[in-house]
């Protein structure tokens, strides 16, 4: 039997373990307890230690991050000794960011590819003859006929192959430096092959795709091995051209200036060239290794990141430029992954429902249910679809980005340090408060927003209106506390005192960060009932509710029926699909049989316009209370709002 010495830091303890130990055993017995939620399953990362020196076995590990497995950190409930070893332990704070970004990585991870793995981008090495003075066919001719055999045996109908100038100038010099050995990036797509790069001699990296959901408040994307469909990062920002507007009106109007659309293209294009720097430089990669890009954003936001004119969009009759868009290279936008390779947008439906939504449609298979699906992606815009395989109907309302975290005092997107879940004691006032990643709070995402209004409405701190109240009445006496106070702007009420939060400052909510979400929940509503009584359609025949949007998977149900947010319909015909937007950009990526989906979701949606609705703004007045002027609208939540 081999021993190896296992250190354990900063303690310095050690133990004398067989090979094959797992490391966590190896930490018990040094004395050394090292927390593992999951069960040792390897799921939660809170196990995490970092291989200083020595080997380590069986490591492998789906949740990791790259930059985490570069650094040497390993899951201590799966890795096993293999030598002497040097562990680093981390101290908890910094387990806990570990474990963060294992979740958020494992979020990522599970989206999933719905179609057969056929990317339009392939790579395939080839050894041409060399020229002779008996077979001196140019060099493009000589290429091109060995990609024509290579593609014949997938696609004989592949009518052409060709490549562009900028490449072509490069195409002798790099055949000949590679001594005719080359693999050939080409695109298939359209019964086309386009050449779009040429590496020499036989390339044994993966190819490199990204799916790019374009947010109005938030750009996310996943870099993905597009010959395993594996999802290698994922990275996030906020749209830089939130500081020329936060919803899509404002940008439109903000275009019409001078400078305007060309600024707004800028700002797109530079948070998603910033987001693929810190991809690639995460993971060892050049940005130009990236053959492929596919986005997905709403038609204003689509426009934008083309630079096409969305100025007719806000003007009636509401009418967008195109809802089929052009390949494009990223070349032509100024986006930094190879210059040649094309960048497909998911089209959209109409000016107000966008290739956001069609990507949405398409990753949670509303298009082939037989049952009648009510299908949300609650973002900045709130676009509803109901239908299913038969037919599909479509409208959009301008939520506003509350629930996004813009527009509210402490507000912030679902991520580390957000507040995720709020409870609220009715007799003394205060609050318990569920953080993702269990770190000090640095402020309240929109399923936190969400929990606390419904949590202040039910503990009277709030009353239907939204207003915030000095005392609070309850069957002993009047309530007050010293969290419901007169702030900078107006009345608040503190969820997290400055002490105890992560960013040295209390965590409110204001009387007018309640309006804004008031108003969004409200807009939500009032789409949702336009639609189902355009429809004749009775709000009990919807048999299935799909939520999509960044914030969509941490919903309580209970409280977002509570609030008026959601239909009050059985808390078993809701599913939460996280960001459809993401994931449809990301099977469209990886499959072109997905694309060719996608585009007749898009031709088959029917478009209801909203603004040419008279009854929405009545529906929308009426919703804009907790929950509803009609309470019979709310029958779980009559008993409870009526005491």
């Amino acid at each position: 039997m081999t021993l190896f010495k296992v250190e354990f830091l900063p303690s310095r303890k050690s133990a004398i373990v067989p090979q094959g130990t797992v490391i966590i055993d190896a930490a018990a017995k040094a004395g050394i307890t090292i927390d593992a939620p999951c069960g040792r399953q390897g799921r939660c990362g809170r196990c995490l230690v970092k291989v200083g020196k020595g080997q380590v076995s069986d490591y492998e590990s789906p949740y990791l991050t790259t930059k985490q497995i570069q650094q040497g950190w390993v899951l201590s409930c799966i890795a096993k000794v293999a030598s002497d070893l040097v562990i680093s332990v981390p101290s908890k704070p910094e387990q806990v960011k570990l474990a963060g970004e294992i979740a958020t990585a494992r979020k990522a991870l599970a989206v999933r590819l719905d179609w057969s793995l056929s990317p339009a981008v392939r790579q395939f090495f080839v050894e041409l003859p060399p020229p002779n003075l008996e077979d001196n066919a140019a060099d493009f001719d000589r290429l091109k006929s060995a990609v024509a055999t290579k593609l014949k045996a997938d696609s004989s109908q592949m009518s052409a192959v060709s490549m562009s100038l900028p490449l072509m100038r490069k195409l002798s010099q790099s055949l000949r430096k590679a001594s005719w050995q080359v693999t050939v990036v080409v695109d298939t797509r359209n019964q086309e092959a386009r050449i779009i790069n040429i590496y020499p001699g036989h390339r044994k990296q993966p190819l490199f795709g990204v799916a790019v959901d374009i947010g109005t408040t938030n750009i996310v994307i996943n870099l993905v091995d597009l010959s395993s469909s594996r999802i290698i990062a994922q990275a996030s920002a906020l749209n830089k051209q939130t500081a020329c507007g936060e919803d899509v009106i404002s940008r439109i109007v903000y275009s019409e200036h001078k400078g305007g659309l060309k600024k707004l293209n800028r700002l797109v294009i530079q948070t998603i060239n910033e987001l693929l720097g810190k991809l690639a430089g995460e993971n060892n990669l050049k940005t130009s290794d990236i053959e492929q890009m596919v986005v997905a954003g709403n038609t204003t936001m689509t426009h934008l990141f083309l630079s096409l004119p969305p100025w007719y969009i806000r003007q009636e009759p509401y009418i967008s430029t195109t809802t089929q868009f052009p390949l494009v290279t990223a070349g032509e936008l100024g986006v930094k992954i190879n210059p040649n390779a094309f960048i497909y947008c998911v089209p959209t439906v109409a000016a107000y429902v966008g290739g956001d939504i069609t990507a949405g449609v398409l990753s949670s298979h509303l298009f082939k249910s037989d049952k009648l699906n009510l299908f949300l992606d609650i973002g900045t815009n709130g676009e509803i679809v109901l239908g299913n395989s038969d037919w599909m109907m479509a409208c959009a309302c301008s939520a506003g980005p509350a629930f996004e975290g813009a527009g509210v005092s402490c507000g912030m997107p679902a991520a580390i340090g957000a507040i995720e879940d709020v409870t609220i004691n009715s007799n003394t006032l205060e609050p318990t408060i569920k953080v993702i990643g269990d770190t000090p709070p640095l402020g309240i995402c929109g399923s936190g927003m969400i929990s606390a209004l419904a949590e202040m409405l039910d503990t009277g701190i709030i009353d239907k209106a939204g207003h915030i109240l000095k005392a609070v009445s309850s069957q002993q006496s009047a309530v007050s506390s010293s969290r419901i106070r007169l702030g900078e702007h107006g009345a608040e009420y503190v969820l997290c005192w400055a002490a105890d939060s992560g960013t040295g400052e209390d965590i409110i909510l204001t009387e007018i960060d309640i309006n804004n979400l008031i108003r969004t929940k409200a807009a939500i509503y009032a789409g949702i009932t336009v639609m189902l009584k355009k429809l004749g359609i009775p709000l009990s025949d919807i048999e299935q509710v799909l939520i999509g949007g960044a914030f969509g998977q941490h919903i309580n149900i209970e409280k977002a029926i509570q609030i008026g947010l959601l239909p009050d319909l059985p808390w078993e015909k809701f599913q939460f699909l996280g960001n459809t937007s993401l994931s449809g950009a990301y099977n469209v990526l990886l499959s072109q049989q997905a694309q060719q989906q996608a585009e007749k979701i898009a031709r088959k949606i029917t478009y209801l316009e909203l603004i040419a609705d008279n009854t929405f703004m009545d529906e929308l007045t009426a919703a804009s209370f907790l929950p509803h002027t009609d309470l019979d609208n709310f029958p779980s939540t009559k008993l409870k709002v009526s005491e």
